[in-house]
Parts: structure tokens; sequence; C-alpha cells
């Protein structure tokens, strides 16, 4: 059986690989490690299909080292014992390169042995991982290697590829072949920069076309739409991907931008996610609107009931109102930093008796001395009196700042005028 499209196409050469012209372009970092044949431990990280693999059995065939490659969804520590092992051998005479793939899924036991076997130079290790390798990879085998992220590949990038994947299919069926118009625009754009799902996509066309009167492949608009339809929202709830467009949707919404929000909203919507936006969103209406239009809390609260109500795909439409609201209601995090600086204080041990006067049952007084009595705030102008409540460790401490905007600037202007008004 023939090879996947995505294999035999694979680049022999850094200057072949699509994309990471950031770390692979002339004179950047990796492309003067990999020119100079002295391979030091590395690992790449970024998302499927942008050329970690690729690039690391390159790098291996420059540096003429024996590539064994492993997965860390699969691999045992007997399998990295065995790949140190290949290090007697002739073919490992000059060192051998191991491309482990995945290796966030290896437990600590096993990357502190692997570390073991990388630290006298024996074995290089090239890791690549999905996930950010800061929050996965063991320090002491971070602190031994040079991080380089892949970043998903431009859509023009993809093109150029998809054509000469175009001209590698002619040959080697002898048979020409003619896209629609936008075909190979189309999956460029749907593949989320990644390069494989690109030409996974395209082989789907090619392998459903069809010939034309004039002999002619034809790869058809409809089939490239089908082939490439779920292609385009890169997610996983249990994935990098998910937190990175979580954080760009609260941003977004406390930046302020319908619009921004609005995508990243769809992504989550696409993916059939509805409770992380659902989650979200009140911790927004709380944290980033708060008291500068507190009604914004129940509001969302209402849209968010309705969207589990419902469910998809009517669902999306209290969430677009409640993205909508938030991002173009006032902003405060005043009660965000007023909570926080009181947990501050308690956490630093600043807490106190609570004043006498505010315990409900005292003990009987000794020596004669009686505790202050309470005074009820209604019995007064205003309903209030001037009277301490925090504990005398922390009296006179100011956690809550009035926010600039206009509700919370009204509450200041009515609680001056109280305080003003008060008695002693």
């Amino acid at each position: 059986m023939s090879a996947p499209l995505a294999d035999r196409l694979r680049p022999t050469e850094l200057s072949e690989v699509c994309g990471q012209q950031h770390i692979l372009g002339e004179g950047k970092l990796l492309r003067k490690i990999a020119d100079s044949g002295v391979i030091p431990n590395l690992i790449f990280f970024g998302p499927s299909g942008t050329g970690k693999t690729t690039v690391a059995r390159i790098i291996a065939k420059i540096a003429n080292k024996k590539l064994c490659h492993l997965n860390g969804t699969s691999c045992s520590t007997a399998d990295i014992k065995e790949v140190f092992a290949e290090t007697a051998g002739i073919d490992g005479a000059q060192g051998v390169l191991l491309y482990l793939d995945e290796i966030q899924y290896l437990n600590k036991k096993q990357q502190q042995t692997l570390l073991e076997f990388i630290e006298d130079g024996r074995v290089t290790l090239i890791a690549s991982t999905t996930e950010n390798p800061y929050f996965y990879v063991y320090n002491a085998i971070l602190s031994r290697s040079t991080v380089f992220e892949f970043k998903p590949i431009e859509p023009s990038e993809i093109e150029r590829a998809l054509e000469r994947a175009v001209e590698k299919l002619e040959h080697d069926d002898g048979t020409k072949i003619v896209a629609e118009e936008g075909v190979l625009r189309h999956i460029s754009f749907h593949c989320s920069g990644d390069a494989r799902k690109a030409l996974n996509a395209l082989e789907a066309c090619w392998l459903a076309s069809r010939l034309n009167e004039h002999g002619e492949r034809v790869l058809s608009l409809e089939d490239a739409h089908a082939a490439a339809q779920r292609s385009a929202n890169r997610y996983d709830k249990e994935g990098d991907d998910h937190f990175e467009i979580l954080s760009a949707f609260h941003k977004s919404v406390r930046g302020s931008d319908e619009n921004a929000a609005l995508h990243y909203l769809a992504r989550f919507i696409d993916a059939g996610d509805i409770i992380s936006p659902c989650r979200r969103l009140l911790a927004i209406a709380c944290e980033d609107v708060g008291l500068a239009y507190p009604m914004a809390i129940p509001i969302v609260k209402a849209c968010v009931d309705t969207a589990l109500q419902l469910g998809l795909p009517e669902a999306q439409l209290p969430l677009a109102d409640a993205v909508i609201l938030l991002c173009t209601a006032p902003k405060s995090n005043s009660g965000v930093e007023a909570i926080g600086a009181a947990l501050e204080d308690v956490r630093n041990g600043l807490s106190g008796e609570v004043p006498d006067h505010l315990v409900n049952v005292h003990p009987k007084s000794e020596g004669g001395h009686k505790p202050p009595k309470y005074k009820y705030a209604h019995n007064y102008k205003n309903h209030y009196v001037k009277q301490q409540y925090l504990p005398d460790t922390l009296k006179g401490r100011v956690y809550y700042h009035f926010g600039d905007n206009k509700t919370e600037q009204a509450a200041k202007a009515y609680r001056d005028k109280i305080v003003a008004e008060a008695e002693e």
C-alpha cells in the first residue's frame, strides 16, 4: 500500500520545512545549531503537524547520529534502557539521538530514568510535546535542554505546500490535476496550521476526484469543504489549547472587544463546549464588571441558566447576549482588589479580637468595667452611625476603593454625605 501523501512529501532538508522560519530561517538559533552538527538536548513543543518530528529526523541526519524513536504514550523504562544499550553497538559509535514523542506522558520516574541516560552525552534527547513543557516536563530535564516552540503554520505557507503536493500527485499518477477555484485556499485556511491535516484533506479530495472530458482529475470545492469542515477548530478540553482559548476569551471581554470575544465563544460552541464559557462568563461578571454595573451578575446568570437549559445549538443565543453585554458594560475590579487586600491581611496573621461591642454575649465584666454599648445603625439618621467594626489591630484599614465609574462614584457620594451628617 502506498504511504500517505504527508509521508511521501516529508522534507529531507531544513530548507524544505514548511513554516517555522522564526527558528529555522537563515541565521536563526535552531538552524545554526543543526548546521553545526553538534546537537544539545532539545525540546520541541507546539501543535501537531507543525514539523517537530521532521526536523528531529533531519537534525539526526546532519549530526550523523543513529535515530531511535519512542512515543511517551507507549514506551516503558525498559525501552529507554534499550536505547541506551544501542550506544555500545557499531551503529551507535557516533552517538544515539533519541526522539521521544509526547514526552508529557512519561511519569516522573520514567523521566528521571531518562535523565540518567542523557547526562553523560552518549544519548542526545530531542523530545516533543503538544503541551507546555514547563508544566509537564521534569525540571531537571528542562534545565539540561534548550526549548523551541513550533507555531501553527500560516495558511500561505500551507497553500504553497499543497501546490507542491499537487505536483507530486500528478507525477506519481501520471494524470494532470485541476483544482476548482478556492480548493487549496479553503483547505489551507481550515487545517488550523496543521500541514499534515491539510495534506490528508488534499489526498482525500484527490481520491474522491473524477476524470473530466479532457482526462484531467478535478479537485472539487465541495469535496474540499467536506474534507476540511471539522479541521478548523483546534481544541482539547484537557490540553493547553483549551486554556489558551479560555484565557483569550476572558481577556477579550475584559478588554471590551466584543468581536474577539464572540470569536472565542464561537470556538467553544463549535467544539460543543458550553460549560467552559458559562463558568467564565459568571466569573467575568463579578471580576471585571462588578460594581460598575452590578445588574450584570444576575443578567449573566439568567443567560447562563437559559443556555444550559436550551443546550446546543440554541445555547449560542443567550451566551452571545451575555458576551456582548459584558464587553460593552463599564468595568471595575474594585471588588477583586478589596477582597484580595483583606485576604492578604488575614493570611499574614492580621486578625485580632472582635471588638467587644460587636459580640452578642459578653462575660461578666471584671473590675466594674463594662464594654461599650453596640449602636444599632437603624436608630440613627441615614441609618448610619460612626462606630468601630474592625479589630483594634486593623483599625482604620481601607480595603475597598471606589472605582471611577458612574455607579461606584454615586455610591461614594452617598457614603460621603451620610458620614458627614453622622452623629458621633
